[in-house]
């Protein structure tokens, strides 16, 4: 069934509103940004015909599997953690989400918006579309303060950065992500208020409501992790980050400088080759290749250094096989891999989880997208945890303090919608 409607916005946030209500919900939202590998500008998954969740171990078979055993969309997450059952790692870090490693659902019902068109794939798709029109809009309301803390304190953060330059002075690594969380405890939030805030604040181009059961997931992310379109596959790392600029000069001078600083320019080139080495895994020889390098694309808080790098895939693989492959991605780990995710577990204080993780689908065409999870609040409302990482690519030319900053950059949107410090 396909429809249209007078006013876009006003129906995505009432479907989000209804949807919301099933115990599992996946919204996922490009926001408006031109991006020629969307198949579609909104999608929203509700209600679970079947679901996987798995553990470390075998995960990665278990949803190779699920997928096999229902070809059609289906929508989830992986954790950053499965890069245990990727590599002979471990994770021993402060968990205060318990979230799953592994999360999978068919959708009993999913809509599609591209451009004008709503497309309602249901078994009762005039139900699904009369249960959304007579949707009463809930009026947002403004959040109770909520104080994060931070696991490290500034001088901390300073001291373990350049730990970790010393690592790299060594040649233990060449540039890595170094995360930190920051969290509330009996914390009390409406997610779905939460998220609309943080979508306003800060719309970007993988945005994501993702719940199942109590637990929560809150996106603001601008970054492709991978995705797939026929034989193709195209991955999209970040690295580099400016402050947008009130004033259009500076904001352009901003951009100008991340465009040829020294710093972002390297931790950006190394991540590209490291996605390059991951992608040779999956590819066809010869055809991995760097479609756009150094490109700079401005968001609301940030302008960000994105690159493109494509191949084709390998015969005979699956999906889920291609997505192993290239987990975790290289823009939330550093080069050499291994090295630098044994480090980060040593100099970290709490375990990622889903952050650093991807939230994305499988289509009925065999093509998939997933996203990166950063700039994400994640929430367990049984035990009221509410926790938002941050991290920043540490290089030999890394300035520990301005690390610090960029850090506190990255959590602005989320710290406005909490109105806290």
């Amino acid at each position: 069934m396909i429809v249209q409607v007078q006013y876009l916005p006003h129906f995505k946030h009432k479907a989000l509103q209804w949807a919301s209500v099933f115990d599992t919900t996946c919204y996922l939202d490009s926001n408006g940004f031109s991006d020629p590998y969307s198949k579609f500008d909104t999608l929203i998954a509700a209600g679970a015909k079947s679901h996987l969740i798995a553990s470390v171990g075998n995960a990665f078979e278990q949803l190779k599997q699920f997928r096999k055993n229902n070809p059609g969309w289906m929508t989830g997450f992986l954790g950053y953690d499965l890069k245990n059952e990727v590599e002979q790692l471990t994770s021993e870090n402060v968990d205060g989400l318990r979230f799953p490693d592994l999360y999978f659902f068919v959708p009993e019902h999913l809509i599609l918006i591209k451009g004008n068109d709503i497309e309602i794939i249901s078994d009762e798709p005039e139900r699904v579309m009369n249960a959304i029109t007579v949707q009463k809009p809930v009026v947002a309301k403004r959040q109770s303060p909520i104080s994060l803390k931070p696991r490290f304190s500034r001088e901390e953060y300073i001291d373990t950065v350049n730990q970790i330059k010393a690592h790299i002075s060594r040649g233990d690594l060449y540039v890595t992500n170094f995360c930190q969380e920051f969290f509330a405890e009996e914390a009390e939030i409406d997610p779905l208020n939460l998220f609309t805030q943080l979508n306003a604040v800060s719309p970007n181009p993988f945005s994501a409501f993702f719940k199942w059961g109590s637990n929560y997931i809150l996106g603001a992310s601008p970054e492709r992790f991978l995705a797939k379109r026929d034989n193709r596959l195209i991955s999209q790392p970040i690295k580099g980050t400016a402050k947008r600029m009130d004033d259009k000069q500076a904001d352009e001078q901003a951009k100008q400088n991340l465009r040829s600083h020294p710093k972002e320019l390297q931790e950006n080139v190394m991540v590209v080759d490291l996605v390059r080495n991951d992608l040779t895994r999956s590819a066809k020889a010869g055809t991995v290749k760097t479609e756009e390098l150094f490109g700079i694309y401005s968001f609301k808080h940030v302008h960000q250094m994105i690159s493109t790098v494509v191949c084709e895939v390998q015969d005979g693989l699956t999906n889920v096989e291609v997505v192993k492959n290239t987990f975790p991605m290289g823009s939330m780990t550093g080069a050499p891999k291994v090295r630098c995710m044994q480090l980060m577990e040593h100099y970290e204080r709490s375990k990622r989880g889903v952050y650093s993780g991807a939230i994305g689908y499988f289509s009925p065409d065999d093509d998939f997208d997933f996203n990166v999870v950063i700039r994400s609040l994640l929430y367990n409302s049984v035990n009221k945890y509410l926790s938002f990482h941050a991290g920043g690519a540490i290089t030999y030319h890394a300035i520990a303090e301005n690390e610090y900053e960029e850090c506190l950059l990255k959590a602005k949107a989320v710290m406005e919608v909490l109105g806290g410090k």
